[in-house]
């Protein structure tokens, strides 16, 4: 009798421990479902989110530019885009957007509607980022708040990937050129 009293008695005090721990481990959950659970790959953000995003925390942005057929596009997808230290520090220090150009859907971007453009069988976005020059993929770095776009066209490696997103992630750029920066740039990240 005095085992089973003790029994009831140790789950009856441990009740609010458990309950507690339950408690921390939803709240937690809810958390980690409203933030980034991790950096295995990189956060692509529709150019809504990245619109809302940009007017609490303003950030420099990738746009990465490309088609279901592009079979460098698939390629960067596979190697470059999933590096560790790419995913990161994109993750840190930029927004991404992934844009298939050819894909349907108009897209309101700082107040104007664009739509498939004839001609191209693009979006009008896509062929203003890339001022005509229709190449896949095709990166698209801007500075904070959309400012000054810079299409960087073809497949990059995670090596070349790294010196670009960091000439502008760490604000190089803007005392530096890029040819210097080149020529002294050591990157960490691997192939």
């Amino acid at each position: 009798m005095k085992r089973l009293v003790l029994a009831v008695l140790g789950i009856v005090l441990m009740l609010p421990v458990l309950h507690a721990e339950n408690k921390t481990k939803k709240s937690t959950h809810k958390h980690a479902a409203a933030a980034p659970v991790d950096d295995k790959e990189i956060h692509w953000l529709t150019w809504d989110e990245v619109q809302t995003k940009m007017k609490k925390e303003p950030r420099k942005v990738w746009v990465d530019i490309y088609t279901d057929w592009c079979g460098w596009c698939k390629k960067m997808d596979a190697t470059t885009f999933k590096n560790p230290g790419l995913v990161r520090y994109m993750n840190e220090k930029f927004y991404a957007v992934r844009f298939n150009a050819e894909k349907q859907d108009s897209i309101m971007f700082l107040g104007k509607m664009y739509v498939i453009e004839p001609q191209y069988k693009t979006n009008k976005l896509a062929v203003d980022l890339m001022r005509g020059q229709m190449s896949y993929p095709t990166g698209i770095i801007m500075e904070e708040n959309f400012q000054n776009p810079q299409a960087l066209p073809g497949y990059h490696p995670v090596s070349e990937m790294e010196m670009i997103l960091k000439f502008m992630g760490e604000n190089t750029y803007r005392n530096q050129k890029f040819d210097e920066y080149q020529k002294v740039f050591k990157g960490n990240w691997g192939s």
